[in-house]
């Protein structure tokens, strides 16, 4: 329906745009994870049903705050909310009940309709690393992020087989000014990938650039009823609702489009440090969150998420890859599906400077509870370094790698007859080997997981190859798949109305780097 609507929408291009779209070359990209294990629930019944009293408990009688938006709090009120100032304390039932008409699964659309992603429900959709001021490399170290590496950042994503979407700020190009970056970051997503992204939501008017740059991509009555962006909503933790974001929010909400409403916590700093009281705070402030986005309009798409980490308490630095942020993370999901609402949470998430060992060990514990904890959208499943402050493209290609494993790991264990293997064992009998039989010959290929970078060959051969370490083999396949990146077709009469939205919208505005 996208592409048929796209097409009809057609400013030029005739036979040769229609001659460019068939003979266009399309990456390999797997679908989305469909879960065929089950989910670790760490949390019995009881703690289940204090911590939704709790968190009701925090609502009624200590309230949230929803600063600097007064029509926020008329909506609050009208809703039966008691609203002293900008504190709003939410009666007991009410929350969860305005949070009922948020949809269990949504379908968040890409401009190729086969990149379409169902969000919700079983499945696990990855997406890149989001935030960061700086980028690292082999080559080039610690900087920062401009709107090259930005652009590098979306053709990795492209190429990357294990990436289902193409993310949101894959690192922040500070080289743009901050009042204009989002039209050239949007840009690149639409035009340099074929994947589902994200919006921006450092401003009301930059979110409402978003859907109106969608409304060019996909047609205005499409985006109005079906959610072609999933944008991250952090609340400020502990329970304040910002004016920025709740504005991004209310505009993403009257278009239909999905936000995830995530509390950003670091435990011990913005949470109690106790896991059970740390889930009371995140449930609460998710619910109201969501609440208000059903108050703005029933029915609009969220995520619950829940980005949660612990805190070293030498430092003051945030942790990642702990047992604590993997229990918060298993007992949010359990909470999240008591709701029937789709979960975010976990990502390649490391305190480490390098892609080193302390980067694999954090980024495995991390990735590994968020498949199990039943998340539904992985944000920052690849390439994250430094507690989020930069963006690696060797750990990007390292981390998109390690996702297909992943994907093998949620299939579970086949039982057919196949699976039993029982002629392989009779053919081979005691004493023999497996290597040339016929269950193996038929099998092999797709048997094993296989990484793309790790090096298995026998020393003498790795030695004389450059005894190339990870980080050598991923910057070697980083140039690789830059320099095979073909960009996805668009038709040229969408790309020239983008490119003129872009260009008016930065010309009605002096540049501001604040």
């Amino acid at each position: 329906m996208a592409e048929a609507e796209t097409r009809k929408r057609s400013r030029g291009g005739g036979g040769a745009a229609r001659r460019a779209e068939r003979t266009a070359v399309s990456v390999e990209t797997a679908k989305y994870i469909q879960r065929n294990i089950p989910n670790f629930e760490i949390l019995n019944e009881e703690a289940l049903e204090i911590i939704e009293a709790n968190a009701d408990t925090v609502l009624a009688e200590i309230g949230v705050n929803f600063v600097n938006n007064p029509a926020a709090l008329d909506l609050w009120r009208d809703a039966g909310a008691e609203v002293i100032g900008e504190r709003v304390r939410i009666p007991r039932g009410l929350a969860r009940k305005l949070c009922s008409t948020a949809p269990s699964t949504f379908t968040q659309h890409a401009r190729n309709p086969d990149r379409a992603v169902e969000i919700g429900g079983r499945n696990l959709v990855l997406a890149p690393v989001y935030g960061p001021p700086f980028v690292h490399d082999a080559k080039g170290g610690r900087r920062y992020a401009t709107m090259a590496d930005f652009e590098k950042f979306v053709k990795l994503g492209y190429m990357s087989k294990w990436l289902h979407h193409s993310g949101g700020t894959v690192c922040e190009p500070t080289d743009i000014p901050v009042n204009k970056r989002h039209l050239d970051m949007l840009m690149a997503h639409m035009i340099l990938s074929d994947k589902p992204f994200m919006g921006s939501v450092t401003e009301p008017s930059r979110a409402q650039d978003s859907v109106d740059m969608c409304e060019i991509l996909f047609g205005r009555e499409f985006v109005q009823n079906n959610a072609v962006m999933t944008s991250l909503i952090n609340i400020n933790s502990p329970m304040t609702f910002d004016d920025v974001m709740m504005g991004a929010l209310e505009v993403y909400a009257k278009n239909n489009q999905a936000c995830i409403i995530s509390p950003f916590i670091v435990g011990g700093a913005m949470a109690p440090v106790s896991v059970m009281g740390t889930l009371t705070q995140v449930l609460a402030e998710v619910m109201a969150g969501i609440a208000y986005s059903q108050l703005v309009r029933p029915g609009a798409p969220v995520i619950f998420g829940a980005f949660v980490t612990s805190i070293d308490m030498n430092s003051g630095a945030p942790t990642f890859g702990t047992p604590e942020a993997s229990q918060i993370t298993y007992g949010a999901g359990q909470l999240a599906r008591r709701m029937g609402l789709p979960f975010r949470s976990a990502g390649s998430f490391t305190g480490s400077k390098l892609p080193d060992a302390q980067a694999a060990y954090e980024t495995a514990n991390s990735l590994n509870m968020g498949l199990l904890s039943g998340v539904n959208f992985m944000l920052h499943a690849c390439g994250w370094l430094e507690g989020g402050l930069v963006s690696s493209f060797e750990k990007f290609v390292m981390d998109a790698d390690q996702l297909g494993a992943l994907h093998k790991m949620a299939q579970g264990i086949a039982t057919d007859e196949e699976a039993q293997a029982m002629g392989a064992i009779a053919e081979v009998g005691p004493g023999g080997h497996y290597l040339g039989c016929e269950h193996t010959q038929a099998n092999f290929k797709s048997a094993f997981w296989r990484s793309e970078i790790f090096d298995f060959k026998p020393y003498e051969t790795w030695s004389e190859e450059g005894a190339r370490d990870t980080m050598a083999l991923a910057t070697e396949r980083v140039q690789r798949m830059i320099d095979t990146y073909q960009q996805p077709h668009l038709d040229p009469g969408i790309h020239d109305a983008l490119t003129e939205y872009v260009a008016k919208k930065k010309a009605s505005m002096p540049d501001a780097f604040m």
